[in-house]
């Protein structure tokens, strides 16, 4: 008889408790396509909206926070 661990009990528990609380979670196509349209012009608004000095700056800062990681 082959040993099942507590992990693969607990997570067959889990999923079984999610099911029972949440029985429809597919998601909305709708929602997710208008979230999605959001999601892909916000970076190119946002740039368009900014200053050229105010996107340097956040250049800056995202290119040194890089750099102070490594």
């Amino acid at each position: 008889m082959p040993k099942h661990s507590s992990k693969d009990e607990n997570q067959m528990a889990a999923s079984i408790l999610k099911q029972i609380a949440n029985p429809n979670l597919e998601k909305n196509p709708a929602a997710v396509a208008l979230g999605r349209l959001g999601g892909l012009k916000g970076g190119k608004a946002r740039a368009q909206a900014l200053s050229p000095a105010k996107r340097k700056a956040i250049a800056k800062k995202a290119a040194n926070t890089r750099w102070k990681k490594k």
